[in-house]
């Protein structure tokens, strides 16, 4: 049994842990325009170097989250920082765009892993309110450096390359190894009993093929196949696109994942996900609240690092730096959450959280045009910061609330997959909504100008497929200087029109918080106080 010191310490390691891998889904933002212009990526390949790593992570975390808790929290923490610095190198190396997907894939691995198993060390080795801090400082580190890692990839990206942006993990990931070898007590379920491998598998199917329709949907075409639609150099030859087929087969999975559970529940044998924690109310519409919110925050984080260098011209230490006011707010709320929990439920805080990130976010989307200033960007994200960070903090707190010790695992693999999920889907709707709004947006401003239909087409593409990357290199040009400006304006448009998007799903999801007070069988509040949380 490790001393309260040590404890302490030990959360100091998770926590580093975590800022590495939350980091990394956001570091690369800023700096895609240099990748772009080094690798010469095109924009579905800057979509699946940031997709790629959300992809893989949604689908490995529950089964990482159970196997923790069987072959050991603390070993599978460690290894899985270990694959994901390993990861780290071989992405700084990358010589080209496929090299860099596939090293993003594998830190995906990595990072499944970390995730569930820092949430269930938590869980198991702390009780009562030392737990609720713990989680509240959890929360805050994941909501602060998502906005950490554009500033830090900016620096690295401006002063030295975009390859340090991921070369920087090498030195952090050795210290965590190092740290929770020496300061976190090894746990694990010895009741729990072997895995299964078929659930296992039908989960990896049911999230991986959702995340990867989401993504693709809008490159493959979401009922009828587009001309990208290819996988490598196979052309798909179907009029039908791929992605139907994608969703069904997510769909089929899930349907025969519940049913799989359902039957080894009744032979008595062990399964991926306790079904069981599903009749916690807290449990289940916390997840349903917390994949809501996701989708709606790091969808914003996608957009505007892009929207600030293309548009603003702000090189990418500069939009890096702009966006510290959102991770200033977050660690803020950190600080906030335990005066607020005295006199308000973690319900509450996480209501007042979405409330915040609303605020912020139409704030941000009234702000957006060619001519913005960063006076005007920070107030708007520093309010947004102190949402997500309200936010981050409480809702694993009502998640994990009432969820068995030796469950932990299970449950906060399930948590994390439900936020991760709805990061995806917030890059790939928003995403979605971003370029295809850009498309439209600026086919018609040019069709104003005096251009040939095929030279529109042609800087159209250009500006398009390069995720607005382009954009300056028009704008240096006398010739297409009235290009680069229409292009300016059709893409803060865009970003904006994102930027309403996202709010209105927060805004879904604060709606979807009034579940969260329902009352449990006993009559009783089905979530406590954040200072009555025990084990």
């Amino acid at each position: 049994m490790t001393s309260t010191r040590t404890r302490w310490i030990g959360l100091l390691f998770i926590s580093i842990a975590i800022s590495l891998i939350i980091v990394d889904s956001t570091i690369v933002n800023v700096a895609i325009p240099s990748i772009v212009d080094e690798l010469k990526i095109n924009s579905a390949q800057v979509q699946w170097v940031q997709e790629s790593y959300t992809l893989v992570f949604a689908a490995l975390l529950v089964l990482f989250g159970t196997m923790a808790d069987r072959i050991g929290r603390r070993r599978l923490l460690a290894l899985g920082v270990t694959v994901f610095t390993l990861a780290s190198i071989l992405a700084g190396v990358s010589p080209n765009g496929d090299m860099l997907i596939f090293a993003r894939v594998i830190q995906g691995v990595g990072g499944a892993m970390v995730l569930p198993t820092t949430l269930s060390i938590i869980n198991a080795t702390f009780r009562g309110k030392d737990r609720a801090i713990a989680f509240a400082i959890w929360g805050s580190v994941i909501g602060g450096m998502a906005a950490v890692g554009p500033l830090l990839g900016g620096w690295l990206t401006a002063d030295f390359s975009w390859r340090w942006a991921f070369g920087v993990n090498v030195p952090f990931g050795i210290l965590v190894v190092v740290g929770v070898l020496f300061t976190i007590a090894e746990s694990r379920d010895r009741s729990a009993g072997q895995l299964d491998v078929v659930g296992a598998l039908l989960s990896v199917l049911a999230a991986g093929s959702l995340v990867f329709g989401l993504i693709e949907g809008r490159s493959y075409g979401w009922w009828l196949a587009t001309d990208k639609a290819a996988f490598g150099d196979w052309n798909w030859p179907l009029t039908l696109s791929p992605i139907p087929l994608f969703f069904a087969l997510s769909i089929t999975s899930g349907v025969l994942f519940v049913l799989w559970a359902n039957r080894r529940r009744r032979l008595g044998k062990s399964t991926m996900i306790a079904l069981d924690l599903f009749s916690i109310p807290s449990f289940r519409n916390g997840n349903l609240v917390a994949m809501v919110v996701s989708l709606g925050e790091l969808g914003v984080l996608f957009v505007l690092p892009m929207w600030m260098q293309n548009v603003l011209g702000f090189d990418a230490f500069g939009a890096g730096l702009l966006l510290l006011a959102l991770a200033v707010g977050s660690f803020l709320a950190s600080g906030m959450v335990s005066g607020l929990s005295k006199s308000m439920s973690p319900i509450a805080i996480v209501r007042l959280g979405i409330i915040l990130e609303i605020a912020g976010v139409v704030a941000i989307g009234v702000v957006l045009n060619p001519h913005t200033s960063w006076l005007a960007l920070a107030p708007a994200l520093f309010v947004y910061g102190i949402g997500i960070g309200l936010t981050s903090a409480q809702v694993t707190s009502v998640v994990l609330a009432e969820v068995p010790v030796e469950q932990s695992g299970q449950a906060s693999g399930t948590q994390s997959t439900a936020r991760q999920i709805g990061s995806a889907l917030g890059i790939a709707i928003l995403g979605t909504i971003l370029f295809s709004s850009l498309g439209s947006g600026l086919g018609a401003r040019l069709d104003t100008q005096t251009l040939p239909s095929p030279v529109q087409d042609k800087f159209l593409n250009l500006v398009v497929d390069s995720a607005g990357a382009a954009i300056p290199g028009l704008g240096d040009n006398e010739k297409t200087a009235d290009v680069a400006k229409e292009a300016r304006i059709a893409f803060s448009d865009a970003a904006r029109l994102s930027a309403y998007s996202a709010a209105g799903f927060l805004v879904i999801g604060w709606f979807a918080t009034l579940s969260l007070g329902e009352r449990n069988r006993s009559g009783t509040r089905s979530v406590a106080r954040s200072e009555d949380v025990t084990a």
